[in-house]
């Protein structure tokens, strides 16, 4: 009797509403899978329609589509012989459920709907699906008219049931369930259920892996058991970037790992395991069902062969983590190689002002030319076409990743009155180390005509605050300076590569982090009003630990400078050619204590009052309450009075957990009341009630 159970899952770089090369990608792992021996393949999350359809879901097209990709799935010679675990969307009696389609050979065993929907930060599930409500219940399905002529099946099982093999029994979780408390697999394992399977749509956020791992590892700790976890890949059509990892655990060990970040485009997992070994790991733990038992569909098919006894089975494995500053250099690259070779464009312009920021994006564009050069090396024959079509030379090879920076990637510093040597000498030195194409201007001529339309019309000419300007006439004249870069920068983009008798047009890349975005210090369409932003969802400081790890691993020594200067916009007139406008004056506030702010309001989910009840215990020592009332106040009054900006931001990669992406992740209104008075009145009552009792306290250790 066969033990032993070949197993694969998957990560593949799905593609909303790409059904053609959806269905390719997947024919690709089954193949992969049965040729290492598995005998069931698991896929990610909606893997035939492309996990962030979102409203696409609604449309009748996508429901079609998904059975039309599902049927050429059934009939394909590579699917036979092995149990097949798809994703797609169904409509169950009117009513649209987010499901696995589990078949073999021509057959469709199940029909397993969702039942814990993702309904937090970027997940919106409950708007298109509903969740299935009847555990361990199950209904007939009406199959449609073009499944019905392949699988001579008229219904199927639809609902929460398990698969019984001739030597094990499958059950399925999705994505969700495996996050909630109330967990599938805690009731499948109490009632003999051996292999949980997972397909997973979930998208990478820095220092986020070790908790999907970790509840992988502990849904089979407890009780034994197999676990395989599927998930998406890539930038499948918008912020996010889903990060793979797929994997595979046996009794609270991990035996097999699959990438984080990868420029290949379908990833198959497969491991060996011993049956007996769950079975022994089972034998003296307490284990009853306390609920009714679940439908077992019959499968006449075995996960083992009948003689495995030499079959070697995989051992346990030490997950290997990436650092932070790892996972920015590669999950930002692999979702603008997305993005690029899936826009049609032939590149990239980012405005490269000299400072970190800009510069961070510089270098992750710098890292992905350098995971393109790997792949090809490697024999990515996908990866080489898509260069080959960016470039639009189909003899193209790249060799490195500078040389590759210089056919798809254009710098350009634009310099003012108001800018300084040192940053225009830094951002031409970055630019000459990556390989950048590199563009060297100066805006004044622009500003003057534009401001001298404004003195032309109305008799007055602003000044800046140096010159005797009031506070509006100096943020206006700074505000003008960084919308021409904005348009200027359209402007290269388009036409740069036609100025050098090329084909096609860039991309504009912006460069705001996190932290500016809460804030709100960037002026609304200027050069942070972009197409995408690698950096929106990573905090400053995380930055600048990027930065470090760039001269370090990429030995970009023209960032030393770049890490030692003031973050300064370098908008204001200089004094003596040296800059005296800094970022952090301009704030009000250190970058650090954004990053605090911003984690209290979104992840804590503090209001003013909250926040300041917090901060009185976590900066006591190093502010007075009267102190740490001031600077929630001015954090309120300035994140709320640019709030609106949030409705313009440009898409950024998704990195950190609070973003104030007004998009879908951080949803709220862009017009307060900027005084906040009830609140600020709370807060100040509470500041008075602490100083009175203090005082008290003085003077009773006087007397």
């Amino acid at each position: 009797m066969g033990r032993k159970v070949a197993l694969a899952t998957c990560s593949l770089n799905q593609w909303v509403l790409d059904f053609e090369g959806n269905l390719e990608r997947i024919l690709k792992s089954i193949e992969i899978a049965k040729s290492k021996g598995a005998r069931y393949r698991l896929g990610p999350e909606l893997e035939i329609s492309g996990f962030g359809c979102m409203d696409h879901f609604y449309e009748s097209d996508t429901l079609l589509h998904c059975f039309q990709v599902l049927e050429k799935l059934l009939v394909s010679p590579i699917s036979q012989d092995i149990i097949c675990d798809v994703g797609m969307p169904v409509m169950h009696r009117n009513v649209c459920y987010n499901c696995r389609v589990i078949f073999l050979n021509k057959k469709i065993l199940l029909i397993r709907p969702k039942m814990i929907l993702a309904n937090t930060g970027n997940y919106r599930e409950f708007r298109w699906f509903s969740p299935w409500n009847k555990p361990r219940k199950v209904e007939e399905y009406f199959l449609p008219r073009m499944i019905q002529e392949v699988t001579g099946q008229e219904t199927v099982l639809f609902g929460d049931a398990v698969l019984s093999t001739k030597d094990t029994c499958v059950g399925s979780e999705m994505c969700a369930e495996l996050w909630a408390p109330n967990s599938p697999h805690i009731d499948m394992g109490l009632d003999g259920v051996e292999i949980f399977t997972n397909s997973s749509g979930s998208h990478h956020e820095i220092r986020k892996a070790h908790s999907r791992v970790d509840l992988v590892k502990s849904a089979t700790a407890k009780a034994g058991g197999i676990y395989l976890l599927a998930n998406q890949k890539g930038c499948d059509g918008d912020r996010l970037y889903y990060d793979g990892c797929a994997m595979i655990a046996v009794n609270g060990n991990i035996v097999a790992q699959g990438a984080q970040f990868s420029m290949d485009d379908v990833e198959v997992l497969t491991a060996t395991l011993d049956l007996e070994d769950i079975r022994s790991y089972r034998a003296e733990l307490p284990l009853q069902s306390r609920s009714e038992p679940y439908c077992r569909v019959k499968v006449d098919f075995a996960l083992s062969a009948h003689d495995d006894v030499f079959v070697p089975t995989y051992e346990p494995i030490q997950w290997r983590y990436h650092t932070p500053e790892e996972e920015i250099s590669l999950g930002p690259a692999c979702w603008l190689w997305d993005y690029l070779r899936r826009s049609g464009q032939a590149g990239f312009l980012l405005p490269l002002s000299g400072g970190i920021d800009s510069s961070a994006t510089a270098c992750i564009v710098y890292s992905m030319c350098l995971q393109v050069c790997l792949a090809v090396k490697n024999g990515n024959s996908q990866v080489l076409e898509d260069v080959r079509r960016v470039v639009c030379d189909i003899t193209y090879t790249p060799q490195e990743p500078t040389e590759l920076c210089g056919r798809i990637f254009t710098t350009c510093y634009m310099a003012s009155e108001n800018s300084s040597q040192d940053t225009c000498n830094r951002a031409k030195e970055l630019a000459k180390q990556i390989g950048s194409y590199h563009i060297n201007l100066n805006i004044d001529m622009a500003v003057k005509a534009m401001v001298g339309i404004f003195s032309m019309v109305t008799g007055k000419w602003p000044q800046f605050r140096v010159n005797g300007g009031s506070s509006r006439e100096n943020l206006a004249l700074q505000n003008v300076q960084a919308r021409i870069r904005m348009l200027l920068a359209y402007l290269f983009a388009q036409l740069s590569l036609w100025a050098r008798n090329k084909p096609g047009g860039l991309l504009v890349l912006g460069s705001a982090n996190v932290d500016e975005s809460l804030r709100g210090y960037m002026t609304k369409y200027d050069c942070s009003s972009a197409d995408i932003n690698p950096i929106g969802g990573i905090s400053k400081t995380d930055l600048r630990s990027f930065i470090q790890y760039c001269i370090e691993n990429f030995n970009l020594t023209a960032l030393r400078s770049i890490m030692s200067a003031p973050p300064t916009a370098e908008l204001e007139p200089l004094s003596e050619g040296q800059i005296q406008q800094t970022d952090e004056a301009d704030m009000g506030m250190t970058y650090s204590e954004l990053s605090v702010y911003g984690r209290l309001r979104k992840i804590a989910k503090c209001g003013p009052y909250s926040m300041f009840c917090k901060l009185i215990h976590t900066w006591r020592g190093i502010c007075s309450p009267g102190q740490v009332a001031a600077k929630v106040k001015h954090f309120f009054q300035t994140y709320s009075i640019n709030r609106h900006k949030m409705t313009t931001l440009t898409p950024a990669y998704h990195a950190e957990s609070y973003s104030p992406d007004d998009n879908r992740f951080d949803m709220r209104p862009f017009l307060y009341n900027t005084a906040w008075p009830w609140q600020f009145r709370c807060i100040d009552n509470q500041v008075s009630k602490m100083e009175s009792e203090n005082e008290t306290q003085f003077h009773n250790a006087l007397d």
